[in-house]
Order: C-alpha cells, then structure tokens, then sequence
C-alpha cells in the first residue's frame, strides 16, 4: 500500500532518461502516493533533479524562479540542428579556439540580456512545442527571453575546441543557446557536449543520492518545513480550519512570513499583513 510521504529527496539523475522516468522510478522505490519534480534536466543532461514527494509536489512554482548552476562542455568548429550531440551537424569550420579568446569573450554573457531559445526546445508556440515543429522541418516563431547570467568561468581545456564551463544563472536560460551565442560571438560554431546540473536552488548536488541507492533504501527525505527559516505561527484547530477555508485570521504578531502549524501538521507559509494572517504558500 502506497504511504503519504511528504518531503523532497535530491536524485544525482544519470544521463539518457527522461526526468519524469526518474520520478516514477524513485515514487516506486519510496512507496509515495504522489511525487514530481523541481525543474526538468534534458535526457542527456545529468546531476540534480530534487523530487517532490506528496504535499511537496506543490512547491513547484515556488521554486520555478530559483537560480541554477550548471558545469557544462562546449566544443567549438562544429554545430548540430539541436545545438548538441542529439542532433545532426549543420555547419563546422576549421577555426582552432584557444583559452585566451574564450576568457576574453566571457564577460560579455554575465548580466541580463534577451536569449533566443533554441529551435529543438519544449517552447510552445500555437500550442505546439517547438521541437516538434523542427522535427517536421518547421521553423518555429520563437521570441527572445529576458534571463541573467550571474557567473561564468572557465574550468579547464578539455582538448582542441573544448572547454569545461560553470554558469551561475537564472531559471529559463537555455545552455545549449550560450554554446551558440558564445560561438558567434567568437566567429566559428559551437555544441554542447554534455551539461551536469549542480545547484538548484539552496539545493547541491553534493547532498543528492543515485537511483541505485534509493532503490537501495538508502535516501534522506527533507521535511518540508525545514526549507524555510521562519518564524513559526500555530493556530487553534478552529484556527486551522478557518484557515483551511480561506478564512484570514486576526493576530497580533508583526508583518512578515512565517511557518504555519495546525493540527500537528506544516500547512505551508503564512502571510500576515496588518493583524490578518493568510496563506502566502498552501501546502495541504
């Protein structure tokens, strides 16, 4: 029988399955009656994939916004339709790329800017999503989007052409089209090779489990009142359930954001404004 298991448990997701298949394979191995996950990494990408279990799985656009950090390898001279190894090369040249140059254009991609995202992306358009229509030889309307890169340094020269980045950036920035920018921006084409997510929010990959271990019952849930460093606020159970009901209750605790509790239960974040408190994040 399935159990009601709250929490997030931090998959280190290996390369060549889908993030939902990840999901499916940890919900199965806890025995959880619900479970989704914080943000998806591409088939081929790797690294931390937080999984949402049971009332955590509403924490998802709480979380939509938070920044990431990625350790990626680009190679330069050579270009595919999808912007990685997925796809079949478009454009190649003979330009050799050396460290100096690359350090030299680096500056150029930290900040705000408008990123165009890349043809073979899950952008819909006309409900579509755009790789489909690149798949049937269609070219998708697509529209830059406003994202900020915070942090991008150079690892290591892995060989002729390829490099080992780190990119400290905001959620909805595609890798795949700073490869691209970054090769225009150099006079020559550029693929992704491989992309590894290490950070996601306050979440590290250091702290993250394989999906042997986990099948393996080796796994920590983290409770979801301990994401938050807030103040706590407990309510009566008739405060819980007005609460429930979307009643907003008079208090005289000060302004601000606090941890609920209601009938031994977290019921999420609590706003209070002006002697009301109300939900500001629902969590049953």
């Amino acid at each position: 029988m399935k159990q009601e298991i709250n929490g997030i448990i931090l998959v280190n997701k290996p390369r060549g399955i889908s993030s939902n298949t990840v999901v499916n394979i940890v919900k199965r191995a806890v025995n959880a009656q619900k479970a989704g996950h914080l943000g998806t990494l591409d088939v081929a990408g790797e690294g931390l994939l937080p999984v949402t279990l049971g009332k955590g799985t509403k924490l998802f656009d709480y979380y939509l916004k938070k920044d990431k950090v990625y350790k990626t390898v680009f190679k330069f001279g050579q270009t595919t339709d999808t912007l990685d190894l997925e796809g079949q090369i478009t454009d190649f040249d003979d330009k050799v790329i050396t460290i100096g140059q690359i350090q030299a254009v680096l500056g150029k991609f930290v900040g705000k800017m408008a990123q165009m995202p890349p043809q073979y992306s899950a952008k819909k358009i006309n409900g579509q999503k755009a790789y489909d229509l690149a798949r049937k030889g269609e070219v998708a309307d697509l529209k830059p989007k406003e994202i900020e890169i915070y942090n991008i340094s150079l690892l290591k020269q892995v060989k002729d052409n390829t490099f080992e980045l780190l990119v400290h950036c905001s959620s909805g920035t595609y890798i795949r089209s700073l490869v691209r920018d970054m090769a225009t921006e150099l006079s020559t084409f550029g693929v992704m090779l491989s992309i590894q997510r290490t950070k996601c929010g306050e979440f590290e990959l250091e702290s993250s489990f394989t999906l042997e271990e986990i099948k393996g019952g080796k796994y920590n849930i983290i409770k979801l009142d301990s994401l938050f460093e807030f103040e706590e606020i407990h309510f009566t159970d008739t405060e819980t359930d007005k609460v429930l009901n979307g009643v907003w209750i008079k208090t005289n605790k000060p302004n601000g954001r606090y941890k609920g509790y209601g009938k031994g239960e977290f019921l999420g974040l609590i706003e209070i404004s002006k002697g009301i408190a109300k939900f500001n994040l629902r969590l049953i």
